[in-house]
C-alpha cells in the first residue's frame, strides 16, 4: 500500500508536467484541497487564494494558472518521496524562468493525503520571503 501511494504521487507529478487539465483532474478527488502558505508569491502574483478547493479548481490552476508566472525552463529536482499509510511527503527544488524574466529557485515540501486512490489534500510549504524576492524583486 505504501509503495502504491508513493507511485500514485509520482505519477501525479508526471501528469502535472503535461499541463493537461483532464490528466491533472484525474489525480484528485472531487472535493480535493490544495493548501499553501497565505500570501505566497504565486497567489499574490495571480491575485488568487493561497488555497484551492475542488478537483476542477486545482486542475485549472496547474494547467492554466501556473504557466502565467512560471513561463519557461521549469525544472524539478526531487530530493525524496516518503510514504507512510495514506500520506506521501515530497521534498523538491523547483527552478524556472518567470514571466518577468527573473530566475526562480525555491525549496518545497508537499504533504499529500490520499483517499480511495486519489489525492484528497495537499499541504504545500515553501520559503515565502524568498519567493517574494524572486517574483517581485
Amino acid at each position: 500500500m505504501t509503495q502504491d501511494n508513493k507511485a500514485l504521487v509520482q505519477n501525479a507529478w508526471k501528469a502535472f508536467a503535461t499541463h493537461d487539465f483532464d490528466q491533472i483532474a484525474a489525480c484528485f478527488s472531487e472535493d480535493a484541497e490544495w493548501l499553501a502558505q497565505p500570501h505566497n508569491a504565486t497567489a499574490v502574483f495571480l491575485d488568487g487564494p493561497s488555497y484551492l478547493i475542488g478537483r476542477a479548481t486545482i486542475a485549472d490552476f496547474i494547467a492554466y494558472g501556473f504557466p502565467k508566472l512560471f513561463a519557461e525552463n521549469v525544472a524539478l529536482t526531487f530530493r525524496g518521496f516518503y510514504a507512510e499509510g495514506d500520506r506521501v511527503i515530497v521534498e523538491e527544488t523547483m527552478s524556472a524562468t518567470l514571466v518577468n524574466g527573473n530566475h526562480y529557485e525555491n525549496d518545497y515540501c508537499f504533504i499529500f493525503e490520499l483517499r480511495d486512490g486519489l489525492i484528497h489534500r495537499v499541504r504545500e510549504y515553501m520559503d515565502t520571503a524568498r519567493g517574494h524576492r524572486m517574483v517581485f524583486g
